[in-house]
This record gives C-alpha cells, sequence and structure tokens, in this order.
C-alpha cells in the first residue's frame, strides 16, 4: 500500500474539522449549548462521520468520505430564537428526510430540479454574515487579526486547503504566547450527553428543512459531482440513506446532519492518492480512524475553543466559509434570466428575516423561487 493513501485520508480529515470546527462552535452558541453538550455534539458527529465512511468506503470499494454540513451548520450559526432541544429536533427530522431521499429516487431528482442559481442565493445568504464579521474583527484586536488575515490570503495562494487550518494553529499560539489566552485546560476524554429532543413547526420550517435543503442542494450534490469527476459513479440513494440513517442516530446526542464531503473527498479521490482507481477507496478506513482519534479528544478540542479569543474563533469561521461564499455567488449570478431571482433569495435570506417564527434562509428560498416563477410566466 502507498504511503499517499493514509496520508491524503489525514490531511482530509485534518483539514475538514480544523478548518470548520469553528462554525460548529458558532452553532452550538446560538442554540445555547453547554459546552459539555457541544463536546457531545463534535463526538457524536465524529463517530457517525466515522462508521460511515468506513462502512460505505468498504462496501462499494469506492473512496466514500463524508462530512458535517458546514452550510447547515451556518445556517444555524445564522439563526436566533431556538434552543438546544429545538436544534436535535431538528437534527432528527432532517435524518428522517434524508434517509427517505435515499429511499426513494423521485425525492433525489426533485432536490436536483431547485435551480443551482436559487439554491446558491440561499447558501450565500448564509455564510455572507459570517465574512462581514470576520473583517468586524479588526477593529476588535488588529494586531492579532491583521496579521492572520495576510498569512491566510498568502498561504492560500500556496495550498488553499491549509490556510484556514495554518491561521487556526498560528492565532491560536500567538494568543497564548501574547497573553491573550489565561491557561490551556486540562486534557479530558470525550462523553456523549443525551440531550431531549423538542419538535415545533417553527424549527421544523426554519431549522429542519432549510438545513435539509442546504444539504442536499450544497453537500451531497456537490460530493457526487466530486466523485463522478474522479470517474466513480455510484448509486446515490443508498450513500444518501446512510448519511440519513446515522445523522439520526446520532442526533438525540446534539450530532448535527453529516453528508458526502466535497473538498474533503477531493484530496481522497485524485491521481495523487493511488494511480489506480480501484485502491483509492482505501484512504475511507484511515479518515474514518482520524474522525474516532477527534471523537476520543472531543471534549479537549471544544475546551480549547472555548478560552480561545472570540474575535479568533469569529475570524477562522468567517475565513473558513469564504471559499463557500465566493463559489456560491459565482454559481448564483451566473445565469442571467436567473440573476434576479438569485439575488432576491440572497438578499432575503442575508437579512435574517424572521416572520411567524420561521427564519430567513426558508423564506430566501421562497422568495426567489416565486420571481422564477413570474419570470416563467413572463416568458411564456
Amino acid at each position: 500500500m502507498r504511503i499517499s493513501i493514509p496520508i491524503s485520508a489525514f490531511v482530509a480529515a485534518i483539514v475538514g474539522f480544523g478548518g470548520t470546527l469553528a462554525v460548529v462552535i458558532a452553532a452550538a452558541k446560538a442554540v445555547g449549548a453547554t459546552q459539555a453538550e457541544t463536546a457531545s455534539w463534535v463526538t457524536a458527529v465524529c463517530v457517525a462521520m466515522a462508521i460511515e465512511c468506513l462502512w460505505l468506503s468498504w462496501r462499494t470499494k469506492i473512496p466514500i468520505i463524508t462530512a458535517w454540513s458546514t452550510p447547515g451548520l451556518a445556517l444555524m450559526a445564522a439563526s436566533s430564537g431556538f434552543t438546544m432541544a429545538d436544534a436535535v429536533g431538528a437534527f432528527i427530522v432532517t435524518g428522517l428526510m434524508l434517509i427517505a431521499t435515499g429511499l426513494f429516487k423521485p425525492l433525489t431528482q426533485l432536490i436536483s430540479r431547485i435551480p443551482a442559481s436559487v439554491a446558491s442565493g440561499m447558501l450565500a445568504g448564509i455564510v455572507v454574515t459570517f465574512a462581514l464579521n470576520a473583517v468586524k474583527t479588526i477593529p476588535v484586536d488588529p494586531w492579532l487579526i491583521l496579521p492572520l488575515i495576510a498569512a491566510f490570503f498568502v498561504i492560500r495562494l500556496f495550498n488553499p486547503a491549509l490556510s484556514v487550518l495554518a491561521v487556526l494553529i498560528g492565532g491560536g499560539i500567538a494568543a497564548f504566547l501574547t497573553g491573550r489566552v489565561g491557561g490551556l485546560p486540562a486534557p479530558e476524554l470525550s462523553t456523549l450527553t443525551l440531550i431531549a429532543p423538542h419538535f415545533s413547526a417553527a424549527a421544523v420550517i426554519g431549522l429542519a428543512l432549510p438545513l435539509y435543503l442546504v444539504t442536499m442542494a450544497s453537500q451531497n450534490l456537490s460530493g457526487l459531482a466530486v466523485l463522478r469527476a474522479a470517474g466513480y459513479h455510484p448509486e446515490p440513494g443508498p450513500l444518501i440513506g446512510v448519511t440519513g440513517l446515522f445523522s439520526l442516530l446520532s442526533a438525540p446526542f446534539g450530532g448535527s446532519t453529516t453528508n458526502l464531503a466535497a473538498i474533503s473527498a477531493a484530496i481522497c479521490t485524485g491521481p495523487d492518492v493511488h494511480p489506480d482507481p480501484a485502491e483509492r477507496w482505501k484512504t475511507g478506513p484511515f479518515y474514518a480512524l482520524a474522525y474516532l482519534i477527534f471523537a476520543v479528544f472531543g471534549a479537549s478540542l471544544v475546551a480549547i475553543f472555548a478560552v480561545l479569543p472570540q474575535s479568533l474563533i469569529v475570524l477562522v469561521a468567517g475565513l473558513a466559509l469564504m471559499g463557500s461564499l465566493a463559489n456560491a455567488l459565482a454559481i448564483a449570478l451566473k445565469d442571467e434570466y436567473q440573476r434576479m431571482a438569485a439575488t432576491v433569495t440572497f438578499v432575503v435570506t442575508a437579512s435574517g428575516l424572521t416572520l411567524f417564527g420561521v427564519g430567513a434562509a426558508f423564506w430566501g428560498l421562497v422568495a426567489g423561487l416565486v420571481v422564477l416563477f413570474l419570470e416563467a410566466v413572463k416568458k411564456r
């Protein structure tokens, strides 16, 4: 076995975990999760991803890589008025919808028919808040933030995948050396916390449905595209169904929705991993091993994030989503005839509008589809 297989898997895992953990922390804070619940969240979702990758890669002999739904977490972090119990209820409902999508092929086809411009406009509206908040950290602590921003844009010229991770590690070390961190917490092993769910119409419509749509349109469909680009053509239903099943099983412990990965998958599916495509599936077990390690030390990692400066966490979350924002805007505005619908979706979603207890992502999607419908009527 080539050494490039485990190296690629571990790099993908470290980039995926370290580069977006700040978004998980932001989502947990938005729903009022305690530190113990946040640690359980991270542990549960890491275990779910490890089992998914191990099983799917071995079963299909294809490098199936999964991840947590970063756009979905951004959606939660940008929401307000929901509790951790609401979030767990939303995770359960989303898991059930993903299972149904995997079992019934027409559902996958229906989601794929949502115009990419509108779906991307919704995603851009969700993540733009993080980019703006990252800029707002500059006057809070310019001597820490400005060098980190400069380092991010320089490093991404050579290795975009590691740029966010470099900022996180470099920023953490700088904060510690300059006295911005009082002291590092003692190492501790992770534990799972059972959280009773709360189901409400507002949480289902405002959290679960947008989370499902974002996960499908921005993550699962992109993950399938990465696999196809690498020469693999798996049946989508079983993959989506399995991620839905483990999302459902991890939800009572706070685990957020998991899905097919795109960026991490690209690291594990290319010719640099192995010249023989039939051998690349072996990255799956090593990727799973890395996430089992993250699961064991999830409590310590969350505790470390808790003592880091808030401005650093906000900056890392914003930089981690910068690529998603750029890609979403490019897709949203690509089609001239759908540009207005995408813009309306973006504006309504970014506004943070809450109406009848339902969040902005849902109303942004509705508004964009209405504008698109009116445009279609005019054409006829």
